[in-house]
């Protein structure tokens, strides 16, 4: 039996790509690629699970794609339709409860404990979610069911596409037992070598770890990487999560070493931050220059402010000279990225020592109505 808490995570199947084929019944039952084409640079957003046959699957770069199925139907994302159907399906969501925690555009928690009465128990609101998700939208959904997050993510991956897993508090430890460590929360590629070097290469390895064995692995996550092992996270399902970064990133047609394009690049990514964080009333303590290289090799600069800042200007000047420290021209770059972290609610304090703060902050703000009310492109920077 399931322990108290009634915990589900609704994963929805190939989302974009299922959404146009539902749009578009000719492409039922073929490989479709969303993302760029596979003539240019970029990277397959999703891909449906015929394209998966291909060994075609998500991040993948387009050209490596073409290769492998150069037959297959490569559409553009319309981001503004997907975005429109993720709202639909978390709507239906919480007709079935309020605690609904969004993940990301195609995922999400729900916390089922006091909606069981009304609705039958957890696993029948899970197939009621996704009878009503099927006939609503004509779109198929996974659902894990457990008694705590973790459990329910595992268990909603475990039967794709169109699933229904349940993971009993009495099996949770044998469920996990034969799976990589690297399917548990926290452990990236460099945690995941490094445990698999010392011989923890299954999460049933970690289930019979001691916690002070593992420190000089992963410091102070050892014993909470232990109890997820274990089947325990006592997380709840969180429904006011808040905006934790920012970002804006571009990946270039042709690998490139002239720092003007880069500087340009990067000034473009900070007006476009800078724009969502006032839209949002936020501001950042903190910016990160993301650069990938053509080996795909990638870094990340950070930068700390002294006060939190939503202006491109403060955000763009030290991730400039931190892109200027790299010495660019003996390695060419394929992609650069600006995410502002830390964020919070500006300060309403002004800056006494920089009064052309806040004429800054005007003349942003009088630029940001004039493009939303003519168009991003409406007003430009000298030069662009």
């Amino acid at each position: 039996m399931l322990a108290v808490r009634g915990i589900l995570h609704v994963d929805m199947d190939a989302f974009f790509a299922s959404i146009e084929q539902r749009d578009h019944p000719e492409y039922r039952g073929k490989p479709v690629m969303v993302g760029a084409p596979p003539d240019r640079r970029g990277i397959i957003a999703t891909c449906s699970y015929e394209a998966r046959k291909f060994g075609i699957h998500s991040a993948m770069p387009s050209r490596t794609a073409g290769r492998l199925c150069p037959h297959g139907i490569y559409l553009p994302p319309d981001g503004k339709k997907y975005a429109a159907e993720s709202r639909e399906i978390l709507a239906i969501l919480r007709k079935f409860t309020p605690e609904v925690e969004p993940v990301s555009i195609d995922e999400a928690f729900l916390d089922v404990t006091a909606s069981r009465s009304v609705f039958g128990d957890a696993v029948e609101i899970a197939r009621k979610i996704k009878a009503r998700i099927f006939h609503e939208r004509g779109l198929t959904a996974s659902v894990g069911v457990a008694s705590n997050k973790f459990l329910a993510k595992i268990a909603s991956d475990l039967n794709k596409p169109d699933g229904l897993t349940v993971i009993a508090e009495e099996d949770k430890e044998a469920v996990l037992a034969p799976l990589s460590v690297g399917r548990l929360w926290g452990v990236g590629r460099v945690t995941r070598d490094a445990l698999e070097k010392h011989g923890y290469r299954t999460i049933g390895d970690l289930q019979k770890a001691d916690p002070q064995h593992l420190r000089p692995l992963v410091g102070s996550r050892a014993q909470h990487l232990v109890d997820l092992a274990r089947g325990k996270d006592a997380r709840p399902v969180e429904t006011a999560v808040e905006t934790k970064s920012i970002g804006s990133e571009h990946t270039f047609e042709t690998d490139t070493d002239d720092l003007l394009l880069l500087k340009r690049t990067l000034w473009g990514h900070a007006e476009k931050v800078a724009r969502e964080l006032r839209k949002q009333n936020l501001a950042a303590r903190s910016a990160t220059l993301k650069l990938r290289y053509a080996d795909f090799a990638t870094i990340t600069r950070q930068t700390t402010f002294a006060q939190p800042t939503q202006d491109e200007t403060a955000l763009y000047e030290p991730l400039e000279r931190r892109l200027a420290d790299e010495k660019i021209g003996r390695r060419k770059i394929r992609l650069i990225g600006l995410t502002a972290r830390a964020l919070e609610p500006p300060s309403i304090q002004l800056d006494l020592f920089d009064p052309s703060a806040e004429k800054r902050r005007r003349l942003a703000q009088a630029v940001d109505d004039l493009r939303a009310k003519l168009g991003s492109r409406a007003i430009r920077r000298l030069g662009d």
